[in-house]
């Protein structure tokens, strides 16, 4: 999948304002096709990583589990 104009991406809570660890995701497409576009909001023309369900889950555990 690539980086869609049609995808409506939301910043992760663990995102900060000032530009840090910033991330994003496509929950539409998640619940859609059941593959999570996740890609860096810094550069939203850039990369995609799209994975599954299980491994965004896995993300997600580890980002609550750092000393962020």
């Amino acid at each position: 999948m690539t980086n869609s104009p049609t995808l409506r991406w939301v910043k992760s809570s663990y995102s900060t304002q000032n530009g840090g660890a910033c991330v994003e995701w496509a929950p539409s497409n998640t619940s859609a096709t059941g593959v999570v576009p996740v890609r860096d909001s810094k550069n939203p023309d850039g990369p995609v990583l799209n994975v599954s369900v299980p491994a965004f889950a896995g993300l997600v555990t580890l980002a609550r589990s750092a000393n962020l």
